[in-house]
C-alpha cells in the first residue's frame, strides 16, 4: 500500500507533539537533567484494528550558539543498533505523552477547566435552583482537590516540575496548551472525538457517529456513557425548562453561562466554541459537557493511571538525555556501542523520579472507601420531584446496564484492544467499583 492510499482509506494516524513542545525545546534542555524535542509519531491502522508504529520524528529546532535544526526519524529495525536507537525514540515519545497527558488531558482538561463552573454556580446560582442543585454532586470535592494539587503535585519544584520532562516549564507548557487548543465545544465527548480525526458524523451509525477505528475502547465505552449523560439531564432540563422562554427569563441562569464565558474563562471571551444559552437543547448540551468532563474523562484519564504506568518503563515521565546520534560526543558513541542498555537506563527517569511518581500514581488511582460514584445514591433534592426521581432512577439502570456490556466486550476476542494475552481489559468507563486501585469506576465530581 502506497502512502497515498494510505492516507485515502484513514489508514495512517499521528501522534503529534511538534508544535507545542517545539518552542520549549531549547529553554527546556537549559535545565539540569532533562531534554526534549518537537515529536511526530505515525501509526498504520492493520486490518486487525490495531496500530502499528511505523516511525519516530524528533526535531531540535536551531540553537543560539548557532547550532542548526536536528531532524531524525526512526523506525523499527532488524539490526542491533537500529533496534536500541528505536527503542531510545519511543522513551522520548513516551515521556512527551506522559507530559501532555499529565498537564493537558488530565490538569488542564479536567481540574483546571471546571473551576469557572464552580466558582459561577456557587456566586450566581442559588441553592435552590435546579441547576444548581443538579450540578452540586458533579462540582463536590474539586476545589479542595485543586488547592492540594497547586500546594504539593504542580507546585514549583513539585513532583510535576521535578519528575516531567518540561520540567519548571510544566505549567506555563499547559498555560499556552489552553490558549492554543482549548474550545468549551470540544470537551464533549462527540465533538472531541471529531476534533482529533477519530471519528465523523454519520446519522445511519450508533450515536451519530462514524469511529475511524471501530475498535476503540475509550469512544465505544465513552460514547453509550455520553448517551445515558445527556438522557438524564435532558428529562431534568425538560422537566424544570419546557419552552425556551423559561431560559430566556432566568436572569440567575443567564448571569451564571455569562460569568463562565466571559469572567472564569474570560481570555477566551472572544474564541469560538461558545454555545448560546437560547434554547432547552443549549442548556442540555452545556451541562452534559461540564458533567461528562468532571465524571467520564476525569475517570478515563486519571483511574488508570497506576495500571498503564506504575511500570515506569511503559510510561517514562522524562527523558534525561537526548539520542546518541544528536550531535554525539566520542565518549557517548562509545558508551552506546558498548553498552546501549546503559543509554536507555540513563535516558530513563532516576530511581527517585520513578518512586515519587509511581507513589504519586498510585495515590491519584485510589478509589477511597466513600467514593461517590455516578448514578448511586441520588442528592435528597433529586427525590423529592416523582418525576426527577423516576428519571433517575432511569439513569442508573442504565449505567448498571453499562457494566454489562463493558464486561462483555473484555471477553469478545475480536477486539484486540481491549482482550487477549498481556491486555489490560479496558474497564476505565464501567461505573461503579470497589475501593482501591481498581482501574475502573466513574465518580460524580473531580475528587481526587
Amino acid at each position: 500500500m502506497t502512502v497515498t492510499e494510505a492516507i485515502k482509506q484513514k489508514k495512517l494516524f499521528m501522534l503529534d507533539y511538534h508544535d507545542l513542545f517545539l518552542p520549549y525545546v531549547n529553554k527546556v534542555r537549559q535545565l539540569k537533567g532533562t531534554t526534549l524535542y518537537g515529536s511526530r509519531t505515525l501509526f498504520f491502522l492493520t486490518p486487525d484494528e490495531t496500530l502499528k508504529p511505523l516511525a519516530i520524528e524528533l526535531t531540535r529546532p536551531p540553537t543560539d550558539d548557532g547550532k542548526p535544526q536536528w531532524k531524525q526519524v526512526f523506525t523499527p529495525s532488524c539490526s542491533s543498533t537500529g533496534r536500541w536507537l528505536w527503542r531510545l525514540a519511543k522513551a522520548h515519545v513516551l515521556a512527551h505523552d506522559s507530559g501532555y497527558h499529565q498537564l493537558v488531558s488530565h490538569w488542564l482538561r479536567t481540574h483546571c477547566a471546571t473551576e469557572p463552573y464552580i466558582i459561577a454556580t456557587n456566586r450566581q446560582l442559588s441553592e435552590m435552583h435546579p441547576i444548581y442543585k443538579l450540578l452540586h454532586p458533579h462540582f463536590r470535592y474539586t476545589m479542595q482537590i485543586n488547592a492540594l494539587a497547586r500546594g504539593f503535585l504542580i507546585n514549583g519544584d513539585g513532583i510535576i516540575e521535578s519528575s516531567f520532562s518540561p520540567g519548571k516549564y510544566s505549567m506555563e507548557l499547559s498555560a499556552v496548551a489552553y490558549d492554543k487548543q482549548w474550545q468549551f465545544d470540544l470537551q464533549g465527548l462527540p465533538n472531541d472525538l471529531i476534533s482529533r480525526g477519530l471519528a465523523v458524523e454519520d446519522p445511519t451509525a450508533p450515536h451519530g457517529l462514524r469511529l475511524a477505528i471501530e475498535d476503540y475502547p475509550f469512544a465505544n465505552d465513552g460514547l453509550l456513557l455520553w448517551d445515558a449523560i445527556k438522557e438524564w439531564v435532558t428529562d431534568y432540563v425538560s422537566h424544570y425548562y419546557p419552552d425556551p422562554s423559561r431560559i430566556a427569563s432566568d436572569k440567575e441562569l443567564q448571569s451564571w453561562w455569562t460569568e463562565i464565558r466571559t469572567v472564569g474563562h474570560g481570555d477566551k471571551k472572544d474564541s469560538p466554541g461558545w454555545p448560546d444559552l437560547k434554547t432547552p437543547s443549549d442548556l442540555v448540551h452545556i451541562i452534559t459537557t461540564m458533567v461528562w468532563v468532571t465524571s467520564g474523562h476525569h475517570a478515563a484519564v486519571n483511574f488508570g493511571q497506576y495500571t498503564y504506568a506504575g511500570y515506569f518503563p511503559n510510561r517514562p515521565t522524562i527523558a534525561r538525555t537526548k539520542m546518541p546520534v544528536e550531535d554525539p560526543t566520542e565518549e557517548e558513541l562509545k558508551i552506546f556501542w558498548d553498552k546501549p542498555e546503559t543509554t536507555l537506563l540513563t535516558c530513563f527517569p532516576s530511581q527517585i523520579q520513578a518512586t515519587k511518581v509511581m507513589a504519586i500514581l498510585d495515590v491519584l488511582s485510589n478509589h477511597s472507601p466513600d467514593e461517590e460514584y455516578l448514578g448511586q445514591d441520588p442528592e435528597p433534592a433529586l427525590k423529592e420531584e416523582p418525576a426527577i426521581k423516576t428519571a433517575f432512577e432511569r439513569f442508573s439502570g442504565r449505567l448498571k446496564e453499562l457494566e454489562g456490556i463493558i464486561d462483555k466486550r473484555n471477553t469478545d476476542q475480536r477486539f484486540k484492544n481491549r482482550s487477549g494475552a498481556g491486555i489490560v481489559p479496558y474497564e476505565l468507563l464501567k461505573p461503579f467499583s470497589e475501593p482501591g486501585v481498581t482501574g475502573k469506576g466513574v465518580p460524580y465530581s473531580i475528587s481526587i
